[in-house]
């Protein structure tokens, strides 16, 4: 295991580029599964939860091979299993896209439960009522077993929630069954947008690509190339961390429809963002303040289904508010463990009272000291990396694995910008706090 060394207070400033589409790259990966010839992904992350994805599919007998640093060709041809490995499996929530894809292909699928981050009861209902209604045969047996002996075919298929992984899997499956199968209550956000661009340029045609309706006319797939897009949500933690620490910040290529909320919600914080063409700039030197509701109300920051705020920066924009002078409610619909991680922060300093699992309230500003953290999930520990660089004094952040499934070589990226962290293995009973570069 590794940890962060944190030497906070030190201001920032600069350019950092997005990386791909975490959320993107997993499906496109499992999709390429599908495909009846390699196909080639463009400005892949090189995350942890990338790398389990590609093993997955290459212990299933796919051919996968790096070209240069972010592109990477996935040749399905030698696909003959149908059972994906179940210790990769228990590490990665996006190991279950396979479904679809192997339906597709060999007709059956045997998958574990699968892994990924425990901020609470994340069904997997949706995929397996979808995949039904496309004609799979469902045993659950301490996993999941789906086969289709008379093979997969078209269908109307009603979600019973947005979620935005079963719209993938159906999509998956659809693009690669001759007919027409039309998804109601689709999930809509980028990266089911990517996905479904993805799956077009193998061959199939899809209308309604971001909106809740899906008409996918299925066909056999090629091979194709694909370049997955920014992450939105990395975008969105930069904008968070520039803001909290205070310095100016450019994040070049982004895409400014994706962002529209996330602008907006940042905004009730405080915190102003411009755009300069696809370049998106956080100006330095802000003063936070939380914008009160018409009347003076208490403002509520909540996420919800695209195009709402994203789930994924609940994290960020309550460590934000830490910082703005005001009182917000972060209300998490979601996810029941997705707010546990507040007790580091109260901690740090931050006055915040969680009223359930699902509701905190953030009043600020509150001076942040340096602390000994673990991250317990990848947005979480961001938002605790974040807390670390604005707050005073040293910190020791353990357990960042789990950053580094969603955020590609993270401490070289903030280093370059003026961040002090380091790198650094960890060993039982030694206190390895110390100034972050290196000194004593």
């Amino acid at each position: 295991m590794t940890e962060f060394l944190v030497e906070g207070g030190r201001p920032i400033s600069g350019t950092i580029v997005p990386a791909g589409n975490k959320n993107e790259a997993l499906p496109v990966i499992a999709a390429a599964v599908a495909a009846g010839g390699p196909v080639t992904l463009e400005n892949v992350p090189r995350i942890g939860d990338v790398h389990r994805q590609l093993a997955i599919v290459e212990r299933l007998g796919a051919r996968v091979e790096w070209h240069d640093e972010h592109t990477v060709v996935i040749d399905p041809a030698g696909v003959a299993g149908a059972d994906p490995d179940p210790a990769l499996c228990a590490q990665i929530r996006a190991s279950f896209l396979l479904a679809g894809a192997l339906l597709a292909r060999r007709g059956a699928v045997r998958l574990p439960r699968p892994g990924g981050d425990r901020i609470g009861r994340r069904r997997v209902d949706t995929h397996l009522l979808a995949l039904g209604a496309l004609g799979a045969e469902i045993e659950v047996d301490g996993g999941y077993r789906l086969h289709a002996p008379a093979g997969l075919r078209a269908a109307e298929i009603f979600l019973d929630e947005a979620s935005v992984m079963a719209t993938e899997n159906a999509l998956i499956a659809a693009a690669a069954t001759r007919g027409e199968t039309v998804i109601y209550n689709a999930a809509s956000e980028p990266h089911v947008q990517g996905l479904c661009r993805m799956l077009q340029s193998l061959g199939a045609a899809i209308d309604g690509v971001g909106s809740n309706v899906l008409r996918v006319q299925g066909a056999p797939l090629h091979g194709g190339t694909h370049r997955i897009g920014p992450d939105h949500i990395e975008i969105g933690s930069f904008i968070g961390l520039a803001a909290v620490i205070g310095g100016a910040l450019r994040i070049p290529g982004v895409r400014p429809g994706d962002l529209r909320k996330i602008r907006m919600d940042f905004r009730r914080l405080g915190v102003r963002t411009e755009l300069d063409g696809d370049d998106l700039v956080v100006p330095g030197g802000q003063e936070l303040v939380v914008q009160a509701d018409i009347g003076g109300a208490i403002p509520k920051l909540d996420d919800a289904p695209w195009p709402g705020f994203p789930a994924d920066l609940t994290s960020i924009a309550l460590v934000t508010a830490t910082q703005c002078r005001g009182t917000v409610l972060v209300h998490e619909k979601l996810f029941e463990s997705r707010l546990f991680f507040v007790d580091r922060l109260i901690q740090m300093g931050a006055q915040i009272v969680l009223c359930d699992p699902h509701r905190a309230v953030v009043i600020g500003p509150s001076p942040l000291v340096g602390a000994t953290l673990s991250s317990p999930d990848i947005r979480a520990g961001m938002a605790l990396l974040i807390a670390a660089l604005a707050a005073q004094g040293q910190s020791l952040i353990q357990n960042v694995e789990q950053i580094d499934r969603g955020y590609e070589k993270i401490e070289e990226r903030l280093t370059a910008i003026g961040a002090r962290l380091v790198r650094t293995s960890c060993w039982d009973g030694v206190d390895r706090r110390k100034d972050a570069t290196g000194e004593s």
